[in-house]
């Protein structure tokens, strides 16, 4: 069975330059790992794809051919330039003298990403003062290869709410908790970040996708919790007893 405009799946991948078998981007820790691209931040899981929707949005030639696949299909994906990131574009590669780089100028090499004037652009060439920037895509041109994984598609409003949870919560899995009852859900929001920078943008996106994706909801509710940590800290104070007398 295909799926739908706005169907909601659950898919693993690895993706890989076609011409060189450069592996660049993959939800899998061991191939990260294995093609020494992984990072320590990242939370390496299923990626969410909403098919034909631009919430959680792949490559047009990979969203196109997912809407063609089942759960469980385990294929390989040719993504061409014109549905991908896109044909390189000459005029996009400028040479600016070296100075306008200011204290960067002696700490970038050929093929860093720098940003200039407010773009980010590839280093491609360096000297006599001056330094060629591209700003095309990395990967502008080139043809792309997907292994994937078809491995769930999330039809009840239960899993669509944990699906876009653990999507948007940067916490483990085992700590992502909510509450579903007719037309409102309780969210529980991890200890660990009810004070991090940037959990009011979350909370919006997370309601905003809920309610898109779970249209019979009425209510979304976050709940936080704050805990006193110097009452936690203080130990009571016990008092010694005294040593017990015995009978004459």
């Amino acid at each position: 069975m295909t799926f739908n405009k706005g169907s909601l799946i659950l898919i693993d991948y690895t993706a890989k330059v076609k011409d060189n078998d450069e592996v660049f981007d993959t939800t899998l820790e061991e191939d990260a790992k294995k093609h020494s691209i992984h990072e320590q931040n990242v939370k390496y899981q299923p990626k969410l794809v909403s098919i034909g929707e631009v919430s959680y949005p792949v490559l047009k030639g990979l969203d196109e051919a997912l809407a063609k696949t089942s759960v469980g299909d385990k294929l390989t994906i040719e993504v061409t330039p014109d549905k991908g990131f896109g044909e390189r574009d000459s005029k996009k590669v400028r040479m600016i003298p070296i100075r306008k780089l200011g204290e960067d100028a002696e700490k970038v090499l050929v093929g860093n990403t720098i940003e200039v004037d407010n773009k980010r652009g590839i280093i491609r060439l360096m000297g006599s003062g001056r330094v060629q920037i591209d700003y095309n895509h990395r990967y502008a041109g080139k043809t792309i290869l997907y292994d994937v994984n078809v491995i769930k598609s999330l039809d009840s409003p239960s899993d669509k709410i944990d699906g876009i949870l653990k999507n948007r919560l940067p916490v483990e899995d085992s700590k992502i908790a909510f509450d579903l009852k007719d037309k409102q859900v309780n969210i529980t929001i991890p200890e660990e970040i009810v004070r991090a920078d940037g959990l009011q943008i979350m909370k919006h996106f997370i309601q905003l996708d809920i309610f898109k994706f779970v249209p019979t909801l009425e209510k979304a509710s976050f709940i936080e919790t704050h805990v006193n940590k110097q009452t936690q800290e203080k130990k009571p104070e016990t008092k010694e007893k005294a040593p017990e007398q015995k009978a004459a």
